[in-house]
C-alpha cells in the first residue's frame, strides 16, 4: 500500500510556518526581528527629518525657521508678518481632520500611548498610527507648532515594530521587547546618539531592565544609528557649543547643585502648565468638533509666534545661538518661558509633537541665564555659561520626564563632551530627588494618569518581581525568637542531660502529620518563594527576618496570590503614600530546616471537645502556634473567629522539646495507631 502523495506545494507551504514558529519562540528569531526593526526605525527617522524640511520649506522658504526673528515667508510674501497668524490655522486644518479621521493616539505628544500600548495591551499598536503620527506631526511643526520630533518618531518606530511583530504573531512579552526597540531606534537615529536611545526604550518605554531586553535594544539601536549616519551625518548633534566647556573648580559643584534644584523646579513648572493649558482648552472648546481645534487654537498659538519669532518650530538654531551667548539675559529668560507657553500652547489645541526637545530647550536657555548670573556675581571662577546651559538641559527634562539614565546619557552623548558627565550626574541626580518629592506622575504618564492609568504601578508581569515574601506573609501577633542563631547562622540547640522527665502536651486531637518545616527570607522574591512553596510548603512556610533571628509570620500560596492581585489593582492615589523600607537583605540561603521549631498537624476527631469552639477561644500549649486550617481540601487562614468542625486539620508551628524556649521535658503525645483504611501516622492524603 502506498503513502498518499502530498499536496502540490505542500513542502512550500509548511516553510513559512516553520520560519514563523522559529521567529516567534527562538532567541535568534528575536534578534533577527530587532535587526528589521532597527533598520526600518532608522529609515523612518531619516523620512520623518526630510518630510519636516521638506513641509518647513513649503510654508516658509528655509529648511529652519524661527531663528532670525520678524522674518516672513518668502514663499508667501504678500502676507508679512501676518504670516506667522495664518500659517498655523492653515496647518491645523491639515493635520486636525487627519488626526481625527484616522488615528487619534497620533495627538500630542505620542510617548504616553507607546507606554500604554506597552503597559496594558502587550505592545500593540494600530499599523496607521506611524504613517497618521509622520504626517500630522511633520505639517504641525513645519507650520508653527512648538514641539519636538523626538517624542512622534518614537511613535513611528513603535507602531512599525509592533506592527512587523503583529505580522509574524509575536508573543506579548516579545511584542513589549520589540516596541522598545522601535523606540530606542528612532531616539538613536534622530539624535544620532544609540546610548541615549537605549535607555529612553529600556527606562521609559519598556521599564523593565532584562538580560534579553538589554541586548536587544542594544542591537535596535545601534543599526538604527547606522542605518541613518549615511544621510544624517556622524557629528554630534549638539555641535554648536562653545570649545573647552569644563567645570575647573570643584567648589563650582555647589552652583551645580543650586541649578538642579532650580532646574527641577522648572521641569516640574513645564509639566504643570501642559496640562493646565490641555484643560484650558477643554473648557473652552467643550462639545465642538475636535478635528475644527487645532485650527482655531491656531489662531493663538501664531499670536505667540507673532511675538516670539524664535518659537517657530522645534528651534534648535535658537537654542545654538543661545548657548553661543548672542542673546542677553534678560531675553534667554523669555526665550525660556515662552517655550513653555508655546509648547503647552501646541499640544493644548490639538497639536502632535514631542516634549523632549522643548525641554532640552528651556533647559539650555534656563541654564544659560543661570550662568550668566553666576559670572556676573562671581566672575570668571564661576565658569563659562554655557556649563550651566549644558548641565541644565538634562536636570530639566529628567525633572520632567524622570528619567535619569536617558538624561545623562543624552546630554553627554548629543554634546560629545565627556568631560560633562560628573556635573551632568550631579544635577540630573538633584533634580531627580526634587522631582520625586514634589510630583507623582511625570510629563509622559500624567497623561495616562489623568484617563485611568497608572503604568508606574505593578503591571501583572513585575508583581512578582517587584514583591517580596514580607509583602505577601501573614504576620504573627509577635515574632517567635530563633534561639542559637548567631549571625543569621544556627548554632545548634543547648546539650541537655535528660534528667527532666517527659511532660505529655495535651493538643484537642490526634497528631496526624509532623515535619521540620523550611523557612524563607522576608526579604526573597515571590518567584522564589512559589518555589518553595511548590517543594515544601502545601500548608505553607515560616518567614524569617532578614538577620535570621526571629521567624514574623506565614506565607501560603493563597496569601501570595492575595499580595499579587492586591498589587495589581491597588488604586493610583495609594501610590502616593511613602514608601516603606524593605526588608533586610537575607545574609545567606534559609537555615535548614528551622532551628528549634517543628509543623504539627493535628486532625479534629468526632469526640474532640474543640468541636464546635472558635479557633481563637482554644487554650493551645505553650510554644503552638496555629498557622492553617485544612476543611474539605481548601486551606484557610487561622482565623481567629474560625469554628472548628470535626475532620478540620490545624497545622501548628511548634517549640521543638529541645529548643532551648520550652518548658522542660516537653514532650508531644504519640500519633495513633494506624486504623484499617486510615490514614498512616506522619502521612497526609
Amino acid at each position: 500500500m502506498t503513502a498518499a502523495a502530498a499536496p502540490p506545494g505542500g513542502s512550500a507551504q509548511r516553510w513559512p510556518t516553520r520560519a514563523g514558529g522559529w521567529l516567534r519562540t527562538s532567541r535568534g528569531g528575536l534578534l533577527i526581528v530587532a535587526v528589521l526593526v532597527g533598520a526600518g526605525s532608522g529609515l523612518g527617522a531619516v523620512l520623518f527629518r526630510y518630510l519636516i524640511y521638506a513641509i518647513t520649506w513649503l510654508a516658509t522658504g528655509h529648511v529652519q525657521f524661527g531663528q532670525d526673528g520678524h522674518v516672513g515667508s518668502s514663499h508667501l510674501p504678500g502676507l508679512g508678518l501676518a504670516f506667522f497668524v495664518v500659517i498655523p490655522v492653515i496647518g491645523g486644518l491639515i493635520y486636525g481632520p487627519l488626526i481625527y479621521g484616522y488615528a487619534r493616539e497620533a495627538r500630542g505628544h505620542g510617548v504616553p500611548e507607546v507606554m500604554l500600548a506597552v503597559a496594558e495591551h502587550g505592545g500593540r499598536i494600530r499599523p496607521q498610527v506611524s504613517v497618521v503620527k509622520a504626517v500630522a506631526s511633520a505639517v504641525c511643526i513645519g507650520t508653527g507648532g512648538s514641539v519636538g520630533r523626538e517624542g512622534p518618531i518614537v511613535q513611528i518606530g513603535s507602531a512599525l515594530a509592533s506592527t512587523f511583530g503583529q505580522w509574524v504573531r509575536m508573543p506579548e512579552n516579545r511584542m513589549r521587547i520589540l516596541v522598545a526597540c522601535g523606540a530606542a531606534g528612532g531616539i538613536s537615529a534622530t539624535f544620532n546618539a544609540p546610548i541615549t536611545g537605549v535607555f529612553f526604550g529600556v527606562e521609559i518605554i519598556l521599564r523593565e531592565f532584562s538580560l534579553d531586553a538589554m541586548f536587544t535594544v542594544l542591537l535596535a539601536a545601534m543599526l538604527a544609528d547606522a542605518t541613518a549616519i549615511p544621510f544624517l551625518g556622524n557629528r554630534p548633534f549638539l555641535n554648536g557649543l562653545p570649545p573647552g566647556i569644563a567645570l575647573h573648580h570643584p567648589r563650582n559643584y555647589l552652583l551645580v547643585a543650586v541649578l538642579a534644584v532650580v532646574a527641577g523646579l522648572i521641569g516640574l513648572l513645564f509639566k504643570t502648565v501642559v496640562y493646565k493649558m490641555e484643560d484650558l482648552w477643554d473648557l473652552i472648546w467643550k462639545n465642538r468638533p475636535e478635528w475644527a481645534r487645532p485650527a482655531i487654537g491656531g489662531i493663538a498659538l501664531g499670536l505667540v509666534l507673532l511675538a516670539l519669532p524664535q518659537m517657530y518650530g522645534v528651534g534648535y538654531p535658537v537654542m545654538y545661538k543661545a548657548v553661543a551667548g548672542d542673546y542677553v539675559l534678560w531675553f534667554l529668560l523669555v526665550l525660556a518661558a515662552g517655550k513653555i507657553l508655546a509648547c503647552s500652547l501646541t499640544l493644548g489645541i490639538g497639536g502632535s509633537g514631542g516634549v523632549f526637545a522643548p525641554s532640552l530647550f528651556i533647559g539650555a536657555t534656563s541654564g544659560m541665564a543661570f550662568g550668566e548670573i553666576a559670572d556676573h556675581l562671581l566672575g570668571p571662577g564661576a565658569g563659562q555659561p554655557a556649563l550651566y546651559a549644558v548641565v541644565a538641559m538634562g536636570a530639566v527634562f529628567t525633572s520632567a520626564a524622570r528619567a535619569p539614565l536617558t538624561s545623562v546619557a543624552s546630554v553627554v552623548e548629543m554634546t560629545g563632551d565627556y568631560a560633562l558627565t560628573l556635573p551632568v550626574m550631579l544635577a540630573v541626580a538633584i533634580a531627580t530627588a526634587t522631582s520625586r518629592a514634589l510630583s507623582y506622575g511625570t510629563i509622559y504618564t500624567t497623561k495616562l494618569l489623568r484617563r485611568g492609568y497608572d503604568v508606574d504601578q505593578a503591571a501583572p508581569w513585575r508583581a512578582f518581581g517587584d514583591l517580596k515574601a514580607a509583602d505577601a506573609m501573614r504576620p504573627f501577633p509577635a515574632p517567635l525568637a530563633i534561639a542559637g542563631v548567631r549571625d543569621g547562622h544556627h548554632t545548634g540547640p543547648p546539650a541537655t542531660d535528660g534528667a527532666a522527665a517527659a511532660i505529655p502536651v495535651r493538643l484537642p486531637g490526634p497528631v496526624t502529620y509532623r515535619s521540620d518545616p523550611q523557612a524563607v527570607y522576608a526579604g526573597e522574591s515571590l518567584a522564589q518563594t512559589l518555589r518553595q512553596l511548590e517543594v515544601y510548603g502545601r500548608d505553607g512556610l515560616p518567614v524569617l527576618s532578614g538577620d535570621g533571628r526571629q521567624v514574623q509570620g506565614w506565607i501560603t500560596n493563597d496569601s501570595v496570590l492575595r499580595a499579587v492581585a492586591w498589587e495589581i489593582g491597588r488604586a493610583p492615589a495609594a501610590a502616593t503614600r511613602p514608601t516603606r523600607p524593605g526588608p533586610q537583605a537575607p545574609p545567606a540561603g534559609p537555615p535548614t530546616p528551622l532551628p528549634g521549631y517543628q509543623l504539627v498537624e493535628i486532625t479534629i476527631g468526632p469526640g474532640s471537645p474543640a468541636i464546635g469552639t472558635a479557633l481563637g477561644t482554644v487554650s493551645w500549649p505553650h510554644g503552638y502556634l496555629p498557622v492553617s486550617v485544612l476543611r474539605r481540601r481548601s486551606l484557610r487562614d487561622p482565623d481567629p473567629g474560625l469554628t472548628l468542625a470535626a475532620g478540620d486539620r490545624v497545622s501548628l508551628i511548634a517549640l521543638r522539646p529541645d529548643a532551648p524556649d520550652a518548658p522542660e521535658g516537653l514532650a508531644v503525645e504519640r500519633e495513633p495507631p494506624a486504623s484499617p483504611g486510615g490514614d498512616q501516622p506522619g502521612l497526609r492524603r
